[in-house]
C-alpha cells in the first residue's frame, strides 16, 4: 500500500447477483457488467483484464464518498430496458490477505441508476478474478484521497 493513501478495512457481502450475472432474476443474463465493458472502452477504460462482476464491499461504519472521480461517464445508454445512466470510477488498490491488486470502485450515480441500490456503506468494485474471494472475506482497500472523502456513515456516532 503507498503513503498518503486512505485504507480502509472492509468486508464482502452479497450484492444482487446482476452486475455478474449470477441471479436467475436479472433482466441481464450475461452480467450489467460484461454488457457495459464495451462502452466503457469506447470512452477510454479498458476493462478486458479484469472479472466482469463486482466486489461488493462494506466499509461500515464508514463510507467512501466520491468527490473527483478519476473517471465520469455521463449519459451511458448500455441497454434498451432503461435509460442511460452515468458512472464514476476511482482507483483502489485491493488487498486480499497478501494478495494486492489494483482495481477500481465503480459507482452508478443515483440520479440515474435504474434499480438495485446499494447501501452507502458499500463499494461496488471491479477486480481481475479473485478465485479466493467469497462472502465475508476481510479486504483492505487503498483509496486516493484526491478522489475520495471517507465519511461515517448514516446513524453512526463517534464517541468522544
Amino acid at each position: 500500500m503507498e503513503e498518503g493513501r486512505i485504507v480502509l478495512r472492509g468486508q464482502v457481502v452479497s450484492g444482487y447477483g446482476v452486475a455478474g450475472g449470477t441471479s436467475a432474476a436479472s433482466p441481464y443474463p450475461a452480467g450489467t457488467i460484461a454488457m457495459q465493458m464495451p462502452f466503457f472502452s469506447a470512452l477510454g477504460l479498458d476493462l478486458s483484464s479484469f472479472h466482469p462482476a463486482t466486489i461488493n464491499v462494506t466499509t461500515s461504519p464508514f463510507f467512501v464518498r466520491i468527490v473527483r472521480p478519476a473517471l465520469r461517464f455521463e449519459g451511458v445508454r448500455w441497454t434498451d430496458i432503461h435509460g442511460p445512466e452515468s458512472f464514476d470510477f476511482i482507483h483502489v488498490g485491493l488487498r486480499l490477505g497478501t494478495r494486492e491488486v489494483r482495481a477500481w470502485g465503480y459507482r452508478p450515480t443515483a440520479e440515474t441508476k435504474a434499480g438495485h441500490p446499494q447501501p452507502v456503506e458499500v463499494l461496488e468494485v471491479i477486480a481481475p478474478f479473485l478465485p479466493d474471494i467469497q462472502r465475508h472475506s476481510e479486504v483492505f482497500l487503498e483509496l486516493d484521497p484526491q478522489e475520495v472523502a471517507v465519511e461515517e456513515g448514516p446513524g453512526v456516532h463517534q464517541d468522544v
